[in-house]
């Protein structure tokens, strides 16, 4: 036991021997524990410093934001309070008139983003021994004939020629009859002297296009897309030996995709499309002319019984013989196209595309004004006498047989889009209805299949950019 003076300190011959033991090991008795302490003191000090700053900066940001969101929401409301109070009742009493009572509304919130997934297509297990219905083109006989050129009334009018003409309003409603006519179908040329209208092709590609039996299009201009190419492992050998891969391309984005390394080769192909380059584009606007081939492939390829189109966004996943099986023959169809996925009525439509700014408001309004006097309704899900199970399409993927009615179909579609806005979902419904309305004799066999069979046969890519709206009509 060690011996302790009264001031409780170790004796000096017991102090020494343990000071000898700390300064062999380095350290001091008295030292080291000073110096633990004065490295947990340092250490707690510095962490709790850097919680405060961290506290206090958070706090600072959090007050700036509230502020300027405070800032913001005020200007908002002052600058509405500022207008007349006449003002803002006659803009609303104008967006009733047009969409009725739940305008100024929002759109419901939903906590996800809703998903669209693909379901099951029963194709046949492959196209051989597949043979066309021998009744299967027992439909609507009549004879179409189109407009080719026009000509000036007078001297003195100042004739501008036009890809769509000129159709009037009186030749307008006589082209929904389905009888034997000639109507307006784009590829209108002007007087002799004139220059071209547009979309330019060359002898080549016509005699090619002119050969064909079945047909598959599709067209990017100005850029706004990449090249999707057919997966090819999934497509026949009969298809590839028997059906024509056609893609519509400007010179421009011809270009972007050579500096991409998508070339056609020597004989003008990239993969199984075959690459076909359109001269003098008939409109600025990028989305109208690509209406051109969307809509009139019975134009383009006057020999065709059947065509498929496909927007630039999507990759063919699918044998067409098949698809051409499945969407028309299965279903005794002349044309087949797929329900929107989300939406289902024209006036949801219009809404949409004017909180996106799709086009030009004015000539949207312009557009829906005139259908509705004409005789568009809203579309009842309710209603089983409805005749498609939708009144808006996903007119990405368009299958079809070339009959007069199908032809004619695809004609007055095209002169709608021709005539008012590029938007041709607003004006799908209103065509489709005039022409049952004003043909009950002859009946026009359409398909409304669902959007998840749309999705099982192609794959879905986002465009590269997408075109922006015209300032005007």
């Amino acid at each position: 036991m060690a011996h302790y003076r009264n001031n409780s300190e170790l004796f000096t011959e017991r102090r020494g021997i343990i000071d000898a033991i700390f300064n062999s090991l380095g350290k001091d008795f008295n030292g080291s524990r000073v110096l633990r302490r004065g490295r947990r003191f340092g250490r707690i000090t510095k962490q709790r410093l850097s919680r405060w700053v961290f506290f206090l900066t958070a706090l600072v940001s959090v007050s700036l934001t509230v502020y300027g969101l405070k800032m913001f929401f005020q200007a908002k409301i002052e600058s509405r309070l500022s207008m007349p109070r006449n003002l803002q009742q006659q803009e609303r009493e104008v967006q009733e008139t047009i969409f009725g009572s739940d305008v100024g509304k929002p759109p419901p919130k939903s906590k996800h983003r809703k998903q669209h997934f693909p379901c099951e297509v029963q194709f046949l297990e492959s196209v051989d021994g597949l043979v066309e219905p021998k009744t299967y083109m027992n439909f609507s006989q009549f004879s179409l004939e189109y407009v080719d050129q026009e000509e000036k009334l007078s001297e003195k009018d100042l004739f501008q020629p036009r890809f769509g003409g000129h159709q009037n309003l009186e030749e307008r409603e006589k082209s929904f009859y389905a009888k034997n006519q000639t109507l307006h179908c784009g590829f209108v040329k002007g007087p002799l002297g004139y220059s071209s209208t547009g979309f330019d092709l060359n002898e080549k590609d016509k005699a090619y296009m002119f050969s064909c039996k079945v047909a598959v299009s599709s067209c990017i201009f100005g850029s706004s897309d990449f090249l999707r190419r057919p997966t090819s492992r999934l497509i026949s050998q009969y298809s590839k030996d028997n059906v024509c891969f056609v893609m519509f391309l400007d010179d421009q984005t011809l270009s972007k995709l050579s500096s991409e390394g998508n070339s056609p080769d020597d004989r003008g192909y990239i993969g199984l499309w075959k690459i076909v380059t359109v001269k003098n584009l008939p409109y600025d606007d990028m989305r109208r002319t690509g209406k051109v081939p969307k809509f009139l492939s019975h134009r383009l390829f006057p020999n065709v019984r059947y065509s498929i189109w496909l927007d630039s966004k999507m990759r063919l996943n699918s044998d067409p013989m098949l698809i051409i099986e499945y969407f028309l023959w299965r279903r005794n169809a002349e044309y087949a196209i797929s329900n929107h996925y989300d939406r289902h009525c024209v006036w949801e439509e219009v809404l949409q595309n004017k909180r996106l700014n799709k086009y030009n408001h004015t000539a949207i309004d312009e557009q829906f004004n005139f259908y509705q006097s004409d005789g568009l309704t809203k579309f009842d899900p309710s209603d089983l006498n409805n005749l498609l199970p939708s009144y808006v399409p996903e007119g990405s993927m368009i299958v079809r047989a070339h009959t007069p009615m199908s032809n004619l179909f695809s004609c007055l579609w095209f002169n709608e889009v021709d005539r008012f806005t590029s938007r041709d979902q607003l004006s799908f419904a209103y065509t489709y209805l005039k022409l049952r309305r004003m043909n009950l004799e002859r009946p026009f066999r359409l398909y409304m299949f669902k959007d998840c069979e749309r999705r099982a046969i192609v794959k879905l890519f986002r465009h590269r950019i997408v075109p922006s709206p015209p300032e005007i009509a």
